[in-house]
């Protein structure tokens, strides 16, 4: 499809040689902004910005003059983009454009030379211009290999749209577990590549809650094997969507000291959101959700033991089956199938894991191992929200599984053999 001018302007926009340059001037306040500008911004005054992604320091500006790495870092840049709607309109042809998933309103598109994804959310709480820039700017100075990143954000009416970087080569965990044209294949056919995936969404999950800095304790509410990227050839696993619920309102920023973004949670804990329905996936809303309408990390921790029992047995979290003598439905869960393979004696358990781990692993994969991780799960998704673990702690735990898997792996592997078949 051909791009209009306008797109091909907010694709690859011109950049004015350095001689033609006026002298920058110090950015505006946030409160000063009457509108979002398609432009980087800064907390700190004395720093000043040339083009979308351009960056230079101001001549009275010198790395003594810093007080603390903060402020250093503060000066970085990484700023996230503030987008004009217009540039989003453009990007994605008035969002006319094929969508990216059919489950979510988001489209691939190329933005000022970069290939994004933009999601489409609708606001739960009321943010003000300045606040928003300052929880962007939190969400985007975070870095995990294991996160897919935020590069920025346009608002229009009642609507946020998100941009994330787009990963290429990679597909969605529930994709890759169940292929729609053969459900005999999986990608993921090595339990090598499997604890791989659980390795990678443990600790990506461990950052987002624990160490994202700054003293703000994240949820994440929307884990899912479909927002989940599995990318090749290594097999590492990728979570969507980070920042997106405290951008829309959705959760409250929880254990927040710094002084700037305490506004921010006044005006969630406020807004309508808390007394709006409760909205989530189902298999993956942990029990305690429907009746507080409160997402918390143990809520999180929950979802993320489902995608473990998910990832070992291949199954959906939730499914229904038919009777044949009673000629009804009944509800079949991964959480219960789990608890029914692990329960027992030592002698009975291999037998009864050996059949409920996925087939197409053909039955090579260390039982220990799996077991444990098995037993982890089900610890994460514990009826009782104070005795599900720490991601800190499970992270830790999947990381001495990977390890084991490991030396498992390399034991098995047949020796090197070279066979010729010319003459002796």
């Amino acid at each position: 499809m051909c791009k209009t001018k306008m797109a091909t302007n907010a694709a690859s926009p011109t950049r004015t040689p350095r001689s033609q340059q006026r002298p920058t001037q110090s950015p505006r306040t946030p409160s000063s902004r009457p509108t979002l500008r398609p432009t980087s911004f800064s907390n700190n005054p004395s720093t000043s910005y040339s083009g979308s992604t351009g960056y230079r320091l101001s001549s009275d500006t010198s790395i003594s003059s810093f007080s603390s790495i903060t402020s250093l870092r503060d000066t970085l840049p990484e700023n996230p983009h503030i987008y004009d709607f217009s540039e989003i309109c453009a990007a994605t042809n008035n969002f006319l454009s094929k969508r990216h998933s059919s489950s979510t309103p988001c489209w691939r598109c190329t933005l000022r030379g970069a290939d994004v994804i933009v999601f489409q959310r609708k606001f739960r709480g009321k943010l003000q211009t300045n606040q928003l820039q300052q929880l962007l700017s939190v969400v985007c100075r975070s870095h995990h290999v294991s996160i897919i990143k935020l590069l920025g954000a346009s608002v229009s009416g009642d609507h946020i749209y998100l941009v994330y970087d787009f990963v290429s080569n990679g597909a969605t965990l529930s994709d890759c577990l169940r292929n729609k044209n053969n459900a005999h294949f999986t990608v993921l056919s090595t339990w090598m590549s499997r604890i791989q995936v659980a390795t990678d969404l443990a600790h990506g999950l461990d950052y987002i809650h624990n160490k994202t800095g700054l003293n703000i304790n994240f949820v994440h509410n929307h884990i899912k094997s479909s927002g989940i990227i599995v990318t090749e050839p290594s097999f590492n696993a990728r979570v969507c969507h980070f920042g997106a619920a405290q951008l829309c309102g959705e959760v409250e920023l929880q254990n927040q000291k710094l002084g700037e973004i305490s506004e921010i949670e006044e005006k969630i804990t406020s807004s309508p959101a808390r007394s709006k329905k409760f909205e989530g996936v189902r298999g993956y809303i942990a029990p305690e959700f429907p009746a507080s309408g409160v997402a918390t990390q143990k809520s999180d921790i929950y979802a993320f033991g489902v995608v473990m029992l998910e990832l070992l047995s291949g199954e959906e979290p939730l499914k229904f089956k038919c009777d044949e003598k009673t000629r009804e439905f009944v509800r079949m869960s991964v959480i219960d199938a789990a608890r029914a393979a692990v329960d027992g004696d030592e002698g009975s358990v291999e037998g009864k894991l050996r059949r409920w781990v996925d087939r197409r692993l053909k039955d090579s994969f260390p039982v220990d191992v799996a077991e444990k991780l098995t037993r982890v799960a089900l610890e994460c998704v514990h009826v009782d929200p104070d005795k599900r673990p720490n991601m800190g702690r499970v992270a830790g735990k999947i990381s001495k599984f990977y390890l084991t898997s490991r030396i498992w792996s390399d034991s098995i592997k047949m020796p090197d053999i070279t066979v010729t078949l010319g003459p002796r």
